[in-house]
């Protein structure tokens, strides 16, 4: 019974300190089983954007056909007597149809450039291409274009046309040229 007794205690001691020893702060609730919030329906894929629309046969004529235009405007050049800056009787009916080109296309400035043969000095060939230049713009402004579309440059004789040295290379040198820009 001794032993009883002993087991008792030894028993009692060891339930006692394992109370003892447990957390006193820990609580025990009750478990909520977790939410399972139902998963939105996926949402249907994005309308596939539409093919962009083929430009209508009219819309690439009418680029095909400014191009052209834009092409003819910048290759037709004027052309000067030797040592003048006076427009030719010709050089007049090439900047009246440019004039009425630049009144339809609003949205195109010109750059008109002013050209010399290899005759005198690179100065004199500078003042040249510059008066003549300057008599297209005038010209040009004359008939309706705005000073403010329209600017000029003179390459004197740097950028000829034709090399040979006789008066057919020279007069195709002596030009004004017109380059368009947005």
């Amino acid at each position: 019974m001794k032993k009883a007794i002993t087991v008792f205690v030894v028993l009692a001691f060891v339930g006692i300190s394992m109370t003892l020893m447990s957390c006193a702060k820990k609580q025990v609730g009750v478990v909520e089983p977790a939410k399972v919030e139902p998963k939105p329906a996926p949402a249907p894929a994005p309308a596939p954007a539409p093919a962009p629309a083929k430009p209508a046969l009219q819309d690439v004529d009418k680029a095909q056909r400014l191009r052209a235009e834009i092409q003819a405007f910048e290759s037709t050049h004027i052309y000067f007597d030797f040592d003048k800056s006076d427009i030719k009787p010709d050089a007049k009916a090439v900047l009246e149809k440019k004039a009425t080109w630049l009144r339809v296309n609003p949205e195109y400035n010109v750059r008109i450039e002013g050209h010399c043969d290899e005759r005198g000095t690179a100065e004199y060939n500078l003042a040249l291409g510059d008066r003549r230049a300057k008599t297209a713009m005038r010209y040009l402004n004359a008939l309706g274009v705005s000073a403010s579309r329209m600017s000029t440059v003179s390459f004197g004789e740097e950028r000829p046309v034709c090399m040979g040295k006789d008066e057919a290379c020279w007069s195709k040198n002596r030009r004004a040229e017109f380059k368009l820009s947005k």
